[in-house]
């Protein structure tokens, strides 16, 4: 089952440094990357089943202290880029719960068996002709 998720953005934590890269001023001096913070292990939402889902499909991403972290540093704005964070979390635990269909196998037709000895019997007349026997 799916945690709520306007229970998880209790729990998020955000903390805000400078970008790096090319930018010149702007991003020497503007506080414009956000780093989204959500502690899995000690999180009170979170059942124990969801806790171990989340940590066995992202394990990549959770730090040793058992705390997500998702970055952003797109965007020229603090807000824009903590929306971002926020929509990338998001589609992280919705990643988490999603359940995949199993799939049916299913029969070749019977139309689509006969056409294809069909053709391998026309192939073998074709070769047969072909020999000097």
């Amino acid at each position: 089952m799916k945690p709520i998720f306007s229970h998880l953005i209790a729990e998020i934590s955000f903390k805000t440094s400078r970008s790096g890269g090319s930018g010149g001023q702007h991003v020497n001096k503007v506080s414009s990357k956000v780093e989204l913070n959500f502690d899995v292990l000690n999180s009170k939402v979170l059942t124990e089943d969801q806790k171990s889902r989340i940590k066995s499909k992202l394990e990549s991403r959770i730090n040793t202290d058992g705390i997500l972290q998702v970055v952003c540093q797109e965007g020229r704005s603090q807000f824009g880029n903590k929306k971002r964070t926020i929509e990338k979390f998001r589609e992280l635990i919705d990643s988490c719960f999603l359940v995949t269909k199993k799939r049916k196998p299913t029969a070749v037709p019977k139309a689509v068996r006969e056409k294809r000895l069909v053709e391998k019997k026309r192939k073998a007349e074709i070769k047969k002709m072909r020999s000097k026997i």
